[in-house]
């Protein structure tokens, strides 16, 4: 089966399958495993895919991302009469389902089956852990000028909620919503965390909003943006590092 995948971390996914020797499509962003991404044809970006291209290698399946991935070069794709699977899990659950459908499409049953359970397990492990704490009421920013948060329904929150957090953000429309400084010094977050992708905070990031909102330094914690937003084969790890995350903040509150 020959296969293009329009989504780092379904590229990550597909290695670990072991399918790495029908993969022959990836995006320049498809960076994992390292040394075998680079062995592979680039089609491209997740916003800009050279769709001729893709359809000249005449994959068998194009795997996509509602949220990475844009509608229309899906529509176009699948117009060629290629076929497209494309997912978008909000949720740990969610992601042990995707992995078990793509592992099923790729022939890897086995090894899908392996990963989706470690996912179930884990999460069965951080919730049960969590049951019976006080939630910590977190902020998880994603963007600087201006300032934006992951909003509930988002893979990082629900990460973070099921280990034990409280995302101060409302429900929203809008997924990823601006806030002021000001929101943040009102909702007596306990913890604020700064990710490392898709903007790539540093120490200096928190020594600033430590300034302008009062929040104490040590509430403000740079996190693995790969791990809480990369939906897959890292799962697993990501469930473990939104956990460690809430542990360090609730110990710190006690």
């Amino acid at each position: 089966m020959r296969i293009v995948s329009l989504c780092p971390s379904l590229t990550e996914l597909v290695f670990d399958l072991g399918s790495d020797c029908d993969l022959v499509g990836l995006t320049r962003y498809c960076i994992y495993p390292a040394d075998k991404v680079c062995k592979v044809e680039v089609v491209g970006g997740t916003k800009d895919p050279d769709v001729a291209r893709i359809i000249e290698l005449s994959p068998d399946l194009v795997l996509m991302n509602d949220e990475e991935n844009r509608i229309e070069d899906a529509e176009d794709i699948t117009a060629a009469g290629l076929r497209v699977l494309s997912s978008m899990p909000r949720t740990a659950a969610e992601t042990a389902t995707m992995v078990r459908d793509i592992a099923r499409a790729l022939g890897c049953r086995d090894e899908g089956e392996r990963i989706a359970r470690d996912i179930e397990q884990r999460t069965l492990e951080v919730t049960a852990q969590a049951e019976g704490r006080t939630p910590i009421k977190f902020a998880y920013l994603i963007w600087k000028n201006p300032w934006m948060v992951a909003g509930p329904d988002t893979f990082a929150s629900a990460l973070l909620t099921q280990a034990g957090g409280e995302n101060f953000c409302p429900p929203s429309e809008n997924r990823y919503p601006i806030v002021q400084v000001s929101d943040l010094m009102e909702s007596g977050v306990e913890l604020v965390l700064l990710c490392s992708e898709p903007y790539s905070f540093g120490p200096e990031d928190g020594d600033e909003l430590a300034h302008a909102s009062g929040i104490p330094r040590n509430r403000i914690v740079l996190a693995d943006g790969e791990y809480l937003s990369w939906h897959g084969s890292r799962t697993p790890d990501g469930i473990e590092h939104a956990a460690d995350l809430l542990r360090t903040a609730q110990a710190r509150s006690v």
